[in-house]
């Protein structure tokens, strides 16, 4: 049945854009086996289904308080529920706007208030977020246990290639990911250098996810202007690709041409922008295809090569590259375990792992359990915050794959 919106949402763009989503969502129910949070704790209100059923609500006239808002808050915005719905529905754009409308209206208590503005000032914002992880390491011998597993350990980038060639791309850098693991985008660099390319920092900042999905809209776009303003140049100069080492970052970017849509300064440039941006799995499969890549000796099959590879939500279903990673690391030569539900997500979800730690830590457990299971050597990921989260609880090394394809072509080279 389509949805009757309320006067409030007559005629306005949040709206409009919310009933035609809405409407294509049949409530069949298909997605709820999906839905991680659902599968934690059992609650149809904590599943796609059940959202969006508190969504029309909310888009019907019903007022905005605290137990929509809860439900809302509990979502992972993982997206799986899209990967697997019949009609189509946009729940990630959908759960983006009702957030952006119940902001305003529903007042969280102070502390909330408090803890979403101290990571929205110091999260996106790569020189506090690095100062303030540096402080934590050094202090981390002194810290409570509880706290000393929030804290990794620092990790050092090796050797940045410097040969000059024809072809240049450009690398995200992104707000946290220097500082944590410094050397993913390195691997990355010298992986891309073998290929012939010369890869280049992009002069930009945090990508605006983290803002857009705390419904701080405003802010979210200003990033995003920031970004394409400071690409600009090196995108003008030739650069063939924007460079994603981390899928949450990717997925978001791959947005900007829809989400700056109305705005008719940088409408085309956002779409420009967003049809640069390629996972680094996308550019290294298309170089592995063209012959790029040097040839690696067939390994006769090791047990310090078996590794399970977690697919993170932003790849797989936001940006549909399911299976991408996997091929690239059976090239080199890895024996992938089979990972139980690889849909389900590992709780990380951008700030979701600070702002619902109970959830987080129980769905990264959760996933831990099917990975554990099928006894790997290590835990391979695509994505920053994935890395990080599984981390934590993880008793096995959690690193990038580019890592270990890096590792691979110099143990080639070296015979």
């Amino acid at each position: 049945m389509s949805i009757v919106l309320a006067e409030r949402f007559r005629n306005t763009a949040v709206g409009e854009e919310a009933a035609t989503l809405l409407d294509a969502c049949v409530q069949c129910g298909e997605c709820v086996p999906n839905c991680p949070t659902f599968r934690l704790v059992g609650d149809d209100w904590d599943s796609p289904r059940g959202r969006v059923s508190l969504m029309r609500q909310l888009f019907e006239g019903q007022p905005p308080g605290a137990d929509i808002q809860h439900h809302i808050d509990r979502c992972l915005t993982c997206r799986s529920c899209e990967a697997i719905c019949p009609h189509g529905v946009r729940y990630g754009r959908l759960l983006d706007l009702t957030r952006e409308v119940i902001e305003p209206a529903a007042r969280r208590p102070l502390r909330e208030r408090l803890l979403r503005r101290a990571l929205r000032a110091v999260i996106p914002h790569r020189a506090r977020f690095a100062a303030l992880l540096r402080l934590g390491q050094a202090l981390r011998g002194m810290l409570p246990a509880a706290l000393k597993a929030r804290v990794p350990e620092k990790r050092t980038a090796g050797p940045w290639p410097s040969r000059n060639h024809t072809r240049t791309m450009l690398v995200w850098q992104g707000c946290v990911q220097p500082a944590l693991a410094p050397d993913i985008n390195a691997a990355t660099a010298r992986v891309l250098d073998r290929c012939g390319i010369h890869l280049i920092p992009a002069a930009a900042g945090c990508c605006g996810a983290l803002s857009q999905h705390m419904a701080a809209t405003d802010e979210a776009r200003a990033f995003m202007r920031a970004n394409i303003d400071a690409c600009w140049p090196q995108i003008e100069a030739g650069a063939e690709a924007i460079v994603m080492t981390a899928s949450g970052c990717g997925s978001h970017v791959r947005d900007y041409g829809e989400l700056l849509r109305d705005d008719p300064a940088y409408r085309d440039k956002a779409m420009r922008f967003s049809g640069l941006s390629r996972d680094i799995a996308e550019i290294l499969a298309a170089e592995l295809a063209a012959g790029r890549v040097p040839e690696l000796p067939s390994r006769p099959r090791s047990p310090d090569r078996r590794i399970a590879y977690q697919s993170p939500c932003s790849l797989q279903h936001a940006q549909k590259l399911k299976g991408a990673v996997e091929k690239l690391l059976k090239h080199a030569g890895y024996t992938l375990t089979p990972v139980a539900y690889p849909f389900l997500c590992c709780g990380a979800g951008g700030s979701y792992s600070i702002l619902q730690p109970e959830m987080a830590a129980g769905l990264r457990q959760a996933k831990l359990d099917t990975i554990l299971a099928t006894r790997p050597k290590l835990i391979a990921t695509a994505n920053i915050g994935c890395l990080a989260h599984l981390a934590e609880g993880s008793p096995l090394p959690v690193r990038h794959w580019i890592e270990l394809f890096d590792e691979t072509l110099a143990d080639a080279e070296k015979g």
